[in-house]
């Protein structure tokens, strides 16, 4: 029997509050497990504006703890209500004045499993990450779960091919790649690098982009297309629209994670001992 799972994926526009961001969020997890969903995704800092295009510290007061905070545990119930596991994109405060950028990932009975911490941070104009997040210091966590292993890059981390091998070898079967990504330089890559992840480690990729604009830090227009592809880099159906809100569902067999590895034989045939100059240099 072929190990399908059924998984989503939620790109969302800003509704303008924290109340009704959330609210929005539990209709679409409602909306997929009417589906038979078992497993998905938010995108990254899933219910607050991607506010990281200016440097004010009163954005501070976006972040919550994990997982004793208030969403964590709202999503902890719906998981176990819905029997689905969720990766939730939150901003994360570990103690005063320490923040990350966090997903928390829930098991499909609401047990929380643990959280992956964003590695790789931009400083740059219209991306301070820098001054609201520490850079994350937890590894490269893998997750096993209700329906296989899962693992969990975000945004910026996507441009480093380090950390998506690390998931593979970690054992992952799908990586989830939460992002928030305005229309720019970047866009042309967002069909390559993380299809290239996918090819190269062997593994299932979701990945999301916000949509719509975001004009509270100026006209900043996210470009969506979320999708899932599979271990062979190919799309799994469409990808989604550039434009429009959408719940994006697909069936995924895991299958074929061992079936690509056996045939495409990346992880026998690499070479780490000749690597070293990677951490030299």
């Amino acid at each position: 029997m072929p190990q399908i799972v059924r998984a989503a994926l939620v790109q969302a526009t800003w509704t303008g509050d924290k109340k009704t961001m959330i609210d929005k969020h539990i209709a679409y997890i409602e909306q997929a497990a009417q589906t038979g969903v078992q497993v998905m995704c938010l995108q990254e800092l899933f219910y607050g504006p991607y506010f990281c295009q200016v440097q004010d510290p009163k954005h501070y007061d976006w972040a919550e703890r994990i997982p004793e905070g208030p969403t964590t545990k709202l999503m902890q119930e719906l998981a176990r209500q819905h029997s689905v596991v969720l990766v939730v994109p939150i901003f994360e405060e570990e103690q005063t004045g320490v923040y990350y950028n966090t997903a928390a990932v829930i098991d499909s009975d609401g047990a929380f499993l643990g959280k992956y911490r964003k590695t790789h941070l931009p400083q740059l104009t219209g991306f301070w990450e820098k001054f609201y997040f520490r850079p994350g210091n937890l590894g490269y966590p893998v997750f096993d779960t209700a329906v296989g292993k899962v693992g969990v890059y975000i945004c910026y981390d996507r441009h480093f091919p380090e950390g998506a091998r690390m998931l593979g070898l970690h054992g992952a079967e799908i990586v989830f790649i939460p992002s928030a990504t305005s229309r720019g330089l970047s866009q042309h890559l967002w069909q390559i690098e993380q299809t290239s992840h996918a090819i190269t480690n062997g593994y299932f990729v979701g990945t999301i982009n916000r949509v719509g604009i975001e004009d509270e830090f100026g006209p900043n227009d996210y470009y969506g297309q979320s999708y899932f592809c599979d271990p062979r880099g190919q799309f799994v159906g469409d990808i989604a629209s550039d434009r429009e809100e959408e719940l994006i569902i697909r069936e995924i067999d895991l299958d074929l994670v061992q079936e690509v590895r056996n045939t495409w034989q990346f992880y026998r045939d690499r070479r780490p001992e000749m690597y070293g100059d990677i951490c030299k240099l």
